[in-house]
């Protein structure tokens, strides 16, 4: 594992609520490794307390209130107490002393209740695209989740019932043609399971023009060996797909992600990445950079960088808008274009991802337009000249 082994001295154990997601471990072989990694993980506290030397105590109200799950693969990557992997999986006490922010601060719940048949597990913000939630579980749950207030919970798995009330508002609704399977993490579901809606839906964007599906899921970065063979080949017949990911920090590229994004893109899946600009994590220019560079070497866009969103329970991680602004400098003009993806805030109460941009429109007039490039320096564009007006000639009798 890019020269690390799994941490030692996980127990076997028996998963309380996975396994109704991900089906039987009878028969494993190496295209089932993700099932017995998920197995090992740690979730309740006293294993976690014990492996990474915390005090039960710190940690015991913040789980009472959000799950954790660390997965030995993801485990693996830390280096050090507090370092910016240890930070996304390890629950801390900071989740629960400040009580900034809001449960739901996209108004994910409130719009729907708002719009009249809108089943529970859609989101539909945009007029012709529309999120399905699939699953609630995740294979790491991180610490800074704007779904912190649902995932996890057993009660809240998406039912059979609730899919089907779903997939009838698609086919009701012709105007969308863009469907995100979310979660959760989706890929937490079996291939068969996964399968069974993925068709369904595939059959409805395949009569709308320009129909696509997307698929958001963590699992190439914090558990690489859920993408297997099977998986991809699986999902390769149900084009055009794409999976969009979420990695955020540079020591999360390992032989085992580049592997599996290289599957995907093989493929012919074009696998996006949506990084969540995190503070101790990647609030730094070289960080940043670097991470831009890795992804796009094994073929994955940048395609947001997110300010993180206010929710409750994560307002540790949050920086100031300018740190972000500061980090979009650093990338446009001093790499490749292809490195700098779309900085965006989430507008909370709805309001959708609403781009932000440094200054680089100084002034605009009818003559000129006058820029500022990524040195800081100006320069004048001219103004394209409009033709005079033709002379009025009154029509004669």
């Amino acid at each position: 594992m890019n020269g690390s082994s799994l941490a030692p001295g996980f127990p076997e154990k028996e998963d309380r609520h996975t396994f109704s997601l991900v089906g039987s471990f009878a028969s494993e072989g190496a295209s089932q490794e993700w099932k017995r990694l998920l197995r090992s993980s740690l979730d309740d506290v006293v294993g976690i307390a014990l492996r990474l030397g915390i005090d039960p105590d710190e940690i015991s109200d913040v789980m009472a209130r959000y799950p954790a799950r660390i997965n030995p693969y993801y485990l693996s990557l830390i280096r050090e107490h507090g370092d910016p992997i240890w930070r996304q999986c390890i629950p801390s006490r900071e989740e629960i002393d400040d009580d900034f922010g809001d449960e739901d601060p996209l108004y994910e719940e409130p719009e729907n209740q708002a719009r009249q048949g809108v089943p529970e597990l859609i989101t539909h913000r945009y007029p012709d695209r529309a999120l399905l939630r699939i699953s609630n579980q995740c294979a790491m749950y991180c610490r800074f989740c704007t779904r912190k207030r649902k995932v996890g919970d057993d009660d809240l798995q998406p039912t059979p019932n609730e899919i089907d009330e779903a997939i009838a508002y698609l086919c009701e609704h012709p105007e969308i043609r863009d469907v995100i399977l979310s979660g959760g993490d989706p890929l937490m579901l079996d291939d068969r399971p996964l399968e069974r809606i993925l068709e369904r839906v595939f059959a409805v964007m395949s009569e709308r023009e320009y129909g696509i599906l997307r698929l958001g899921t963590r699992m190439p970065v914090v558990l690489p060996q859920r993408i297997t063979p099977e998986l991809v080949g699986m999902l390769r017949n149900y084009q055009p797909l794409y999976v969009n990911t979420h990695f955020n920090h540079p020591r999360e590229i390992t032989d085992e992600s580049r592997r599996a994004c290289g599957m995907l893109v093989d493929a012919g899946i074009p696998v996006g990445n949506q990084t969540v600009l995190l503070e101790g994590v990647n609030d730094d220019p070289v960080v940043m950079k670097e991470l831009m560079q890795g992804l796009v070497h094994m073929r994955v866009r940048p395609y947001y960088i997110y300010q993180c969103d206010p929710v409750l329970g994560a307002n540790h991680f949050r920086t100031r808008v300018e740190k972000a602004l500061e980090i979009y400098r650093s990338l446009r003009g001093h790499t490749s274009g292809l490195c700098v993806p779309t900085l965006v805030i989430d507008a909370p109460g709805g309001g959708g991802k609403i781009p932000i941009l440094p200054d680089y429109l100084v002034s605009i007039d009818d003559e000129k337009v006058v820029l500022r490039n990524y040195e800081g320096k100006t320069h004048v564009y001219p103004q394209r000249k409009l033709p005079a007006p033709a002379p009025f000639t009154p029509r004669t009798a």
